[in-house]
């Protein structure tokens, strides 16, 4: 794997764990989860034009990420009803006027993470990466 593209998934999986975290939040942070689940599969879906060797364009479009790659793996084409489900949480959302609410944020977290399995498994990383040992205090 390119340098590059482990940066990405370094990144879309930290937005990955923040979203985890907002939801576990009493009470749930439903804005936050939203928009790091868009950012997530931005990273990701980065990650592999990265790795085949395509630009990858300042977009938070995901359906137009995801286009750029379709036209080498079809496989990704299921993704893009949920990929036009999150594009909508890049921006909108962390101003007022918007709210997320829990069905929002589940559904949203449903799509990222399946987006996130088929991004790793296309990246020949197992589907839930290992956490690193903790050493004892």
């Amino acid at each position: 794997m390119k340098r590059v593209t482990a940066q990405w998934v370094r990144k879309a999986e930290a937005d990955y764990a923040l979203a985890k975290l907002a939801h576990k939040a009493k009470p749930p942070f439903y804005d936050s989860i939203c928009f790091h689940c868009q950012q997530s599969a931005e990273k990701f879906l980065k990650a592999l034009l990265q790795e085949s060797g395509q630009v990858t364009p300042r977009t938070h479009n995901l359906v137009e990420l995801l286009n750029r790659l379709v036209s080498a793996d079809a496989s990704l084409g299921t993704l893009r009803v949920g990929l036009k489900s999150l594009t909508q949480y890049a921006v909108d959302y962390r101003y007022p006027g918007f709210s997320a609410n829990a069905r929002k944020a589940q559904a949203a977290l449903r799509w990222a993470e399946r987006l996130r399995r088929e991004c790793r498994l296309h990246l020949g990383l197992s589907a839930e990466p290992r956490r690193p040992r903790r050493k004892p205090p």
